[in-house]
């Protein structure tokens, strides 16, 4: 790691760097909007774009991360709100991606995975390994008996998968015109909660 530049403070480490990088990059968007780059990202920190490229090898590559970063503080409003929320299986799964939905514009992080031509960085990895273990750790926190309701460790891993899948169907294309409130729950709830309230029974 070099060690000039950063404002005459340079990091310890990578580790350290990357931090600072994504600390610089948030302080960009919130002063700039989602128009900020790399080269605003190498000003704040004092370095040249060359030592932002080195850890982000690209302009997408740096918003994705600062996404991600911002992406805990998210889960977890989304997390409080479903811990009290319905306590039957389809109602809960319902009310947590229509939550979801609504508050992802608003997140000044997030949203910026939601411009146009930057849907690819957000469907990336939608049902990782790392996705689909948050998403499952957020859902075991819903206000749901899931095992009296029948659900087993499988059930609900594949729950998860198909809330994300459902979720990012609806980011992409949120429809003409959008559906919001009350019509986006009802929606999910004709659709989707009956999905949930069956469980058809798995083919050996």
């Amino acid at each position: 790691m070099r060690t000039h530049g950063w404002g005459g403070d340079p990091p310890t480490d990578d580790e350290e760097a990357v931090r600072r990088i994504l600390e610089a990059a948030r302080a960009c968007i919130d002063r700039e909007g989602p128009g900020a780059g790399v080269a605003d990202v190498a000003k704040e920190l004092g370095v040249t774009r060359q030592t932002v490229y080195r850890y982000f090898r690209t302009t997408e590559d740096l918003l994705s991360a600062t996404a991600l970063d911002a992406a805990a503080g998210f889960l977890d409003r989304v997390e409080a709100h479903l811990a009290n929320g319905p306590s039957v299986p389809a109602a809960a799964v319902v009310e947590g991606i229509a939550f979801t939905l609504e508050r992802l514009p608003e997140e000044p992080y997030l949203g910026l995975l939601l411009e146009p031509g930057r849907f690819s960085i957000f469907s990336q990895g939608i049902t990782s390994a790392n996705a689909l273990a948050l998403g499952r750790s957020i859902i075991d926190r819903f206000a749901v008996d899931w095992e009296a309701h029948g659900f087993d460790d499988r059930d609900l891993d594949e729950l998860v998968e198909h809330m994300l899948r459902i979720t990012l169907s609806l980011v992409i294309d949120q429809g003409s015109p959008p559906r919001t409130g009350s019509e986006l729950r009802g929606y999910l709830d004709r659709w989707l909660a009956p999905a949930v309230e069956r469980r058809p029974t798995r083919r050996a």
